[in-house]
């Protein structure tokens, strides 16, 4: 297998698929006010590092622990963000509408991942953050398995140039654990943290191992922050 991987724009590449419709903007924001005033309402959802989130298209990848985390990641940021989901579940019309207006788009399942690379590149050439669970499903456990982060955010930010945020989220385990179908109170916190640059493309081209070497750092980040995220939720005591 080569080396280095070739990035940059895919021929027959059409933003504007991936583009979310009139009526879905229009309702987005009120849709997640009302999921946001159910945080804080639930879960006394805290957001720490605001600060860190960068103007334009980014790539969030947050630790994913349950359910909850995918509406706690929509309304942390305050930006309109965009979620991947399979096409068959578009085939509901109600369901489809719904998933857009939260922010889903479609992508084809079943060995079209480079289907998913171009619409994950639609998103981002549109100027919109894209969310992006780096353990692809949700796991277990107090610490992150180095197994389990895949490669997938660092793929798309080393192709598409942009920033990869790391997120933390504490809590979320506990007010919706792997196994339950209703909610319970609990504090959840979600810390964003500093922008993780993607590596300088060479003659268009972004060495293999710089992949790699991003998807360590985020592995490293997100275990920092994961950890902080579940101290200031009570999840578990201050280090030291």
């Amino acid at each position: 297998m080569s080396e280095r991987v070739a990035y940059g724009s895919q021929e027959g590449t059409t933003p504007e698929r991936s583009a979310q419709g009139l009526v879905g903007r229009i309702l987005y924001r009120p849709f997640w006010l009302v999921v946001y005033s159910l945080a804080k309402l639930l879960f006394r959802l805290r957001v720490d590092g605001r600060e860190n989130l960068p103007d334009g298209p980014f790539i969030l990848s947050a630790v994913h622990r349950s359910f909850i985390d995918t509406p706690i990641v929509g309304v942390i940021t305050g930006k309109r963000l965009r979620f991947m989901g399979k096409e068959s579940l578009w085939k509901s019309r109600p369901l489809g509408a719904f998933l857009t207006f939260f922010g889903g788009f479609p992508v084809e399942r079943g060995g079209a991942d480079r289907t998913a690379l171009r619409a994950a590149e639609d998103v981002l050439a549109l100027g919109e953050p894209l969310v992006m669970f780096p353990e692809g499903t949700r796991q277990e456990g107090a610490r992150l398995d180095r197994k389990q982060v895949l490669d997938g955010p660092a793929f798309v930010a080393s192709r598409a140039g942009v920033p990869i945020v790391p997120v933390g989220i504490g809590g979320s385990a506990k007010a919706l654990p792997l196994g339950k179908k209703i909610p319970r109170p609990h504090r959840i916190v979600a810390v964003i943290g500093e922008p993780i640059m993607p590596p300088e493309k060479v003659k268009g081209r972004v060495p293999r191992r710089a992949v790699k070497e991003l998807t360590e750092r985020l592995y490293v980040e997100l275990s920092d922050l994961y950890v902080e995220a579940r101290v200031l939720a009570g999840d578990e005591p201050a280090p030291g």
